[in-house]
C-alpha cells in the first residue's frame, strides 16, 4: 500500500482524538484559554455532563474578528512570541485545542476587544456555518453542542452523563485552585455547583473547593530552596480520604498528576498514615521554566524535571517541617453518628415538686423489665459503668494551664476523660502512648540508640524458615532498637535483650509481627522506611494497654508529654489519639442551646 497525505478533516480528527478524549479534555482545553486570556471572571455552563453542550463565557482580552479566524487553524496560538517553547508561562501553547474541538462538535465562538465590536462565528464539524456581528461585552463566549456527534466510533465510547459530569467538575476544581485570584461559576443542568469569588486567600480557595472543614484541620506549608518555592496546604494525618482523589498538585499554575510528586506526598505521610488511607494536600511549586518541561503529554498533565531528586526531597521535608510544627494537634470534627449515640431520658409527667426523691426500698415495686436487643438505654439492673476517678492526693492544675486539660477520670480502662479551657477531652490512652514511644524511640536512633534490657533468660521464638531468614538478615539493624537476636536453629530466634523502653512486654508476639511486617514490606522499602516500620511495630507492643488502670499522675503525664510530642494528635495508623467535645456542643446535649 502506497503512502498517501492525509485530508485536512481528517488530520484535524486525529489531533482531536489526542486533545479532546472526553467533555472534560474540551472544558479543561476552552477554561484555560480563558485564564491565559488573563479573565477575572470565567463562567461555565454544562447540559448532561458536557455531552450536549458545554458554554465558557469570560471577561478577558477577547478576540478581532481577523484573530477568530486565525485561532481556528491548527498550531495557531498567541502564546509563543518566539521559538523558546521551553520558556512558555501560560498554560496553552499548542494552538490546537479550538481547530480539534470544532471539527468534532458544533461550535459557536462569539468575542470582542476592549476598544473593538463584536464577532461571531459558527463551525460545524469543520465546517464554517455562518459569521458575523454580535452583541456581547468584552470577552469570549464559547459554546460546544454535541460533541462527537457526527462521530459515533467515539460517542459511543462516552460515559454516562453522571460519570462526564464528575470529570468535568473535577477539571474545573483543580483550575480555580490554580488561580484564587480569578472567579468561577459552574451551572450544570441549571443548578449551580461551584461559585467561588475572586481575590481569595489560597487557604480559603482550597478549602471551598474541597472540604470546609480543611480550613481548621491543615498546616500551611512553606519552603524556597535555590530559587525553588513550595507552598500550600495540607491536612493533617487525621484528616484522611480513603482514596486520593484530594490530592492537588500544581507546577508553576499548572495542575498536573505526575507520579514523582504524588509519591513525595505518600511518602512525607508514611508514618503517619494507614496504607489504605490517603491524605489531603494541595501543593503549588513555582520554579523558572527552564527547570521543568511542560510538553511531555498531549493533555498538558505530566511534568519533566531537570532535578526530579530534589523536588521529591523538598516536597517531603516541606511536608515533614509543618506537619512537625502542627504539633498535637488533631481533627476535631464531630461525628453526627456520635452525637446521635447520646440518648436522652424522656421528661417526666410528674411535676418536679410532686416527685419523692427517696423512697423506702421496701415500698419499690419488683422490676421485671428486661431491655429489647433494639433498647439501647441502661437499665438499673445493668452492670455498673467501668469508669474510675480517684480523690486527687493535691490541688489539681488550673485547667487553663494545659491545652489538653486536666485529667479527671477513666473510662472502660481505655479512655483518659480531661477537662479543658474549652471543653472536654478524651483520649484513647493505647493510641496516644503508642505515638509517644515512636517518637521517643526515633529520638534515640538519633542520638546515642535504643538503650536495651537484658532478659534474665533468653526466650526462644519459634517462626518457620523464611521467617527466621528475613530476621537473621536484619540482626544488626535491629540490634539499633535495643532488640537483640540470634538464630536459635533453622526455625527459631532466640531473643537476648529487648528496648528498654517497652517495658516487660509480649516477646513472642514482638518478634512475629516484626517477621509479618519484614516479609509483606522489606523489599520495597527504603533502609529509612524498614526502621520507621520496625520502631512503629515496636512502639504498638511496648504502649499502653487498653484495659489497664492508670492513676491521676500517670494521666496527667500522658497529656503533659503529647503536649510536647510532635504528631501525637494521630497513632502510627492514622487515628486520632485525642477528641474534644467543646462546651457548645455539651449544651447543645442538653438542650441549653
Amino acid at each position: 500500500m502506497s503512502i498517501r497525505r492525509l485530508p485536512e478533516h481528517l488530520v484535524n480528527r486525529i489531533a482531536a482524538g489526542e486533545v479532546v478524549e472526553r467533555p472534560a479534555s474540551a472544558l479543561k482545553e476552552l477554561v484555560e484559554n480563558a485564564v491565559d486570556a488573563g479573565s477575572r471572571r470565567i463562567h461555565i455552563r454544562l447540559a448532561a455532563g458536557g455531552l450536549d453542550r458545554i458554554e465558557v463565557l469570560d471577561d478577558g482580552c477577547g478576540m478581532s474578528r481577523d484573530d477568530m479566524a486565525l485561532a481556528l487553524e491548527r498550531h495557531a496560538t498567541s502564546k509563543l512570541p518566539d521559538d523558546a517553547i521551553e520558556n512558555v508561562a501560560t498554560l496553552g501553547f499548542r494552538g490546537e485545542a479550538l481547530p480539534s474541538i470544532a471539527s468534532v462538535a458544533t461550535v459557536t465562538i462569539e468575542s470582542r476587544t476592549r476598544k473593538g465590536d463584536g464577532w461571531q462565528r459558527i463551525i460545524d464539524n469543520g465546517a464554517l456555518l455562518s459569521e458575523g456581528p454580535a452583541a456581547i461585552p468584552p470577552g469570549t463566549r464559547i459554546r460546544v453542542e454535541q460533541l462527537f456527534g457526527k462521530v459515533p466510533a467515539r460517542r459511543k465510547f462516552l460515559r454516562s452523563a453522571r460519570s462526564e459530569y464528575a470529570a468535568c467538575l473535577d477539571v474545573i476544581r483543580r483550575l480555580a485552585m490554580a488561580r484564587p485570584d480569578i472567579a468561577f461559576t459552574l451551572e450544570h443542568d441549571g443548578r449551580r455547583a461551584i461559585s467561588v469569588q475572586e481575590d481569595e486567600s489560597r487557604e480559603d480557595r482550597v478549602a471551598a473547593l474541597t472540604d470546609r472543614a480543611l480550613a481548621d484541620n491543615h498546616v500551611v506549608i512553606a519552603l524556597e530552596r535555590e530559587g525553588i518555592r513550595l507552598t500550600g496546604v495540607a491536612g493533617l494525618p487525621t484528616y484522611h480520604r480513603g482514596v486520593a482523589d484530594h490530592q492537588f498538585l500544581f507546577v508553576n499554575g499548572r495542575p498536573v498528576r505526575d507520579r514523582l510528586l504524588v509519591g513525595a506526598v505518600r511518602g512525607a505521610y508514611a508514618d503517619l498514615l494507614a496504607r489504605h488511607r490517603h491524605p489531603v494536600v494541595a501543593l503549588f511549586l513555582d520554579l523558572p521554566p527552564g527547570e521543568v518541561d511542560v510538553n511531555v503529554h498531549p493533555a498538558k498533565t505530566e511534568v519533566r524535571f531537570r532535578e526530579p531528586a530534589m523536588i521529591r526531597g523538598m516536597i517531603v521535608s516541606g511536608l515533614k517541617r509543618a506537619l512537625d510544627e502542627a504539633g498535637f494537634r488533631s481533627v476535631q470534627r464531630a461525628d453526627p453518628s456520635a452525637f446521635a449515640a447520646w440518648q436522652q431520658e424522656p421528661v417526666s409527667p410528674t411535676p418536679i415538686g410532686a416527685m419523692p426523691i427517696f423512697e423506702a426500698a421496701g415500698d419499690l415495686p419488683p422490676t421485671t423489665y428486661a431491655p429489647s436487643l433494639g433498647d439501647r438505654r441502661a437499665s438499673f439492673l445493668t452492670p455498673p459503668p467501668m469508669a474510675r476517678a480517684e480523690p486527687a492526693a493535691q490541688a489539681p492544675p488550673q485547667v487553663h494551664s494545659f491545652p489538653l486539660g486536666v485529667a479527671r477520670g477513666q473510662v472502660a480502662k481505655t479512655y483518659i476523660v480531661a477537662e479543658a479551657e474549652d471543653g472536654l477531652v478524651i483520649v484513647d490512652q493505647h493510641a496516644a502512648h503508642e505515638r509517644l514511644v515512636l517518637e521517643r524511640m526515633r529520638r534515640a536512633l538519633d542520638g546515642a540508640g535504643v538503650a536495651s534490657q537484658a532478659l534474665l533468660l533468653p526466650e526462644v521464638v519459634e517462626l518457620d524458615e523464611p521467617a527466621c531468614d528475613r530476621l537473621e538478615a536484619r540482626i544488626a539493624e535491629l540490634s539499633e532498637f535495643g532488640l537483640d537476636l540470634e538464630r536459635f536453629g533453622p526455625s527459631a530466634m532466640l531473643v537476648r535483650s529487648t528496648p528498654a523502653m517497652l517495658g516487660a512486654g509480649d516477646v513472642h508476639g514482638l518478634v512475629t509481627d516484626l517477621a509479618d511486617d519484614l516479609a509483606a514490606y522489606d523489599s520495597a522499602l527504603s533502609l529509612k522506611a524498614r526502621l520507621d516500620l520496625v520502631a512503629a511495630t515496636m512502639a504498638c507492643h511496648g504502649s499502653v494497654r487498653a484495659g489497664r488502670v492508670l492513676s491521676v499522675a500517670e494521666m496527667n503525664a500522658l497529656l503533659r508529654e503529647m503536649e510536647i510530642t510532635p504528631h501525637s494528635g494521630q497513632c502510627n495508623h492514622g487515628r486520632p489519639t485525642w477528641v474534644k467535645l467543646g462546651h457548645g456542643d455539651i449544651e447543645k446535649l442538653f438542650g441549653r442551646k
